[in-house]
């Protein structure tokens, strides 16, 4: 176990790289940089870190780790674990990767496309009693939803697909196309 003896724990190269990168990765996508960087680290980790220790780790202030960790228990993307002889709050990572990335695009949808849905629904539903809106505009509105509620059953369809399958459908790439019907010329 590492002892921390100083304001900041000296971190191996390539942790310390993949903490930088998954940061810059999740400010990119809108996710502040210590929350990302929090959860880089315990995703690494080997075992489970106090606050203190991520504070010391990553050197940030202790109230940024609590928000960030709050933050990352909402995503289910970290958990509190109990340790043995120790009465401080200790966190883990979830660590595989399949299971990380179906509760990141379930936050996302519950965040990002549910309201989209809802709000075209709403375009769609008021374009249709407006005489003054031209009809190019509605038919864009329509495509638009039809598109977006295509995306939403596309995603509750693949959360029924057990991930093994998954992964080897996702793997085939475009090679899929080829086995379509509609997908030959």
């Amino acid at each position: 176990m590492t002892e921390i003896t100083e304001k900041t724990v000296k971190l191996p190269g390539a942790v310390e790289r993949f903490i930088l990168q998954w940061g810059d990765m999740g400010s990119q996508w809108g996710v502040n940089r210590s929350v990302s960087q929090i959860h880089a680290l315990l995703y690494l980790s080997e075992r489970p870190l106090t606050a203190d220790e991520i504070a010391a780790s990553l050197a940030l202030a202790r109230s940024n780790v609590s928000n960030s960790i709050r933050e990352l228990m909402a995503w289910d993307l970290i958990r509190r674990v109990p340790v043995k002889g120790d009465r401080r709050e200790h966190f883990e990572a979830e660590t595989e990767v399949w299971e990380i990335a179906m509760r990141i695009a379930a936050v996302r949808k519950e965040r990002e496309l549910d309201p989209a849905v809802d709000a075209l629904r709403a375009c769609v539903a008021e374009a249709d009693g407006d005489a003054k809106l031209h009809p190019v505009a509605a038919k864009r509105l329509k495509d638009m939803l039809g598109f977006v509620e295509t995306m939403d059953r596309w995603y509750a369809q693949m959360l029924t697909v057990p991930k093994p399958k998954l992964a080897a459908l996702i793997r085939l790439g475009t090679r899929i196309v080829g086995m379509l019907p509609l997908g030959k010329k």
